[in-house]
């Protein structure tokens, strides 16, 4: 497991070797810091010298890459992963329920209105959703005390965790070399002290990369994330990574 010295990124910005969220955190650093600026240009200026014209273009800004990979990436509701589309499925029980309802008391019309009603507002709330988490994600990554850490996953691949003390949440990066089996699900976890870890979300089965938000990082020690059953575990059962905070 490793962490991530902001300084100690030069090298890597310098050669494009950096994650999404390494970048703008060294790029934010930039900003700030002279000799790191510096560093960088005379390392790139070496590094197109010895490619021979070679060198190509960094990739886009973080905030870019970000939202691309959310718009590829199978998103989930805000909160516990399992708990949202439960209640989503309840209330569509329901909403069908209902427009049985109105079928018996005042006809097929009526019930079909309400159905095709109840779809625009299960939309546009899923819609707001979406955004109220995009915008959160955006502005953790944009906090002036932004804290980026990363540790190897077993089996090939990445975690990269950004948090923001002032924001009390962090965005994790996910991305393993190979997906799991279609029946196997990655899940996240918090962890204080000694004490048992906490899920914080499970992952689609069969997964290999994602984008999460997690709120609420006070007290927390270090971040993991483990492969279960599809579905997730109450206590990890195979840790995969494991990412100090502190």
């Amino acid at each position: 497991m490793s962490t991530t010295d902001i300084h100690a990124l030069v090298g890597a910005y310098a050669l494009d070797a950096v994650d999404d969220l390494e970048r703008v955190a060294f790029e934010r650093h930039l900003a700030g810091c002279e000799a790191c600026a510096t560093e960088a240009v005379e390392l790139r200026e070496t590094a197109t010298r010895l490619a021979d014209s070679t060198w190509s273009v960094p990739p886009p800004r973080l905030r870019a890459e970000v939202l691309a990979e959310i718009g590829r990436t199978r998103q989930l509701p805000p909160g516990e992963t399992s708990r949202p589309r439960a209640a989503v499925s309840r209330w569509r029980r329901i909403t069908a329920g209902a427009a049985a309802a109105a079928v018996l008391a005042v006809g097929a019309g009526t019930a079909t209105w309400a159905v095709q009603e109840q779809r625009v507002r299960d939309k546009g709330t899923v819609a707001a959703a979406a955004q109220q988490r995009q915008a959160r994600i955006e502005a953790v990554l944009a906090a002036g005390d932004l804290v980026v850490r990363t540790a190897p996953m077993i089996g090939g691949g990445k975690v990269t965790v950004a948090y923001s003390a002032a924001q009390n949440s962090s965005v994790v990066a996910l991305r393993a070399d190979s997906a799991p089996a279609t029946d196997r699900s990655f899940q996240l976890w918090t962890i204080r002290g000694t004490g048992a870890p906490v899920s914080a979300g499970v992952i689609p089965a069969g997964e290999q990369s994602a984008i999460e938000l997690v709120n609420g990082i006070a007290g927390n020690d270090a971040f993991a994330v483990s492969l279960e059953k599809a579905g997730g575990s109450p206590q990890p059962t195979d840790i995969r990574a494991k990412v100090d905070l502190v």
